[in-house]
């Protein structure tokens, strides 16, 4: 079959089975081979590899994967996209879809089953509004993975990847830190969809830690820190934390931890590093 990286096949497919989009998934399929060989470049994908793929559309993802790795698991959210993938997919073997959402599927269990257990590598095309909920229930549900390749919004990319006092830091910069290393691989315009999105996307790679770069009593606790620190991110971290429902500490108990971390109470959260906001939370532990 030929491959649907080639826009008229991608037509040829939609049309015949009168497939429309939904809005609401977030569907936008990728039609230009260039940036699936630089997914899967991006995912060192090898036939060693048992990959999960996240929402993998009419397959166009699906058969590069295919082709690189040893199995994949596709699971897709729209049950009208089913019989289309057993057309798309019927000539690979390797490739099982499930029609589930991926938040509500037992990951673990897939992983258990097709790979006896050990990490998988996630690869997946997200819809926008939904990419930071998906990541970030991998990373805290600890699903047994080694890295987590996706398309994304190109600001959400940027975000990831930031650091301490840049416009693009903040709690989601902090969290993804934690659990991985953000890489981004390729910057991906418009036209390299259908239909085309109104912004640009961006391919980033996750290689999730085998230890946390930082120790700390209650990470519990770290995420509730981080999350009341950019949650007013004109306040001074001070007034962000005593400001915040989900911090359990007088305001006198906020500046002499930040004293005793050699901070002025004047500082803001987006002048602190992942290590400091540890230091931080161990403090008022």
């Amino acid at each position: 079959m030929e491959k649907l990286s080639n826009p008229q096949k991608t037509i040829e497919v939609i049309k015949k089975y009168e497939f429309a989009f939904q809005k609401k998934f977030g569907q936008n399929f990728l039609i230009d081979a260039r940036v699936l060989d630089k997914i899967i470049a991006a995912a060192e994908i090898t036939k060693d590899d048992c990959v999960v793929e996240i929402g993998p559309g009419i397959g166009t993802l699906t058969q590069y994967l295919a082709e690189a790795a040893g199995e994949v698991i596709s699971v897709e959210i729209d049950k009208m996209l089913i019989p289309i993938l057993e057309d798309t997919l019927k000539e690979y073997p390797n490739v099982t879809v499930i029609n589930q959402d991926i938040l509500k599927v037992d990951l673990e269990e897939i992983v258990r089953k097709h790979n006896n257990g050990r990490p998988v590598k996630i690869v997946a095309n997200l819809p926008y509004y939904i990419t930071t909920p998906i990541i970030m229930s991998l990373f805290e549900k600890h699903v047994p993975v080694t890295s987590i390749t996706v398309m994304v919004q190109k600001e959400v990319a940027e975000r990831m990847q930031a650091g301490p006092g840049t416009k693009d830091y903040g709690a989601l910069s902090l969290a993804v830190q934690y659990y991985a290393v953000p890489y981004i691989a390729a910057n991906v315009p418009p036209n390299c969809f259908m239909p085309r999105p109104k912004i640009g996307s961006a391919v980033i790679r996750l290689t999730k830690h085998e230890i946390p770069p930082v120790q700390v009593k209650n990470e519990n606790m770290l995420f509730k820190m981080i999350r009341a620190s950019f949650n007013q991110r004109r306040k001074t971290l001070v007034n962000g934390l005593n400001n915040s429902p989900e911090i359990p500490y007088s305001k006198a108990e906020i500046i002499e931890a930040l004293h005793s971390a050699g901070f002025s109470e004047n500082i803001r959260g987006e002048a602190l590093t992942l290590e400091q906001f540890a230091k931080l939370t161990d403090l008022l532990c």
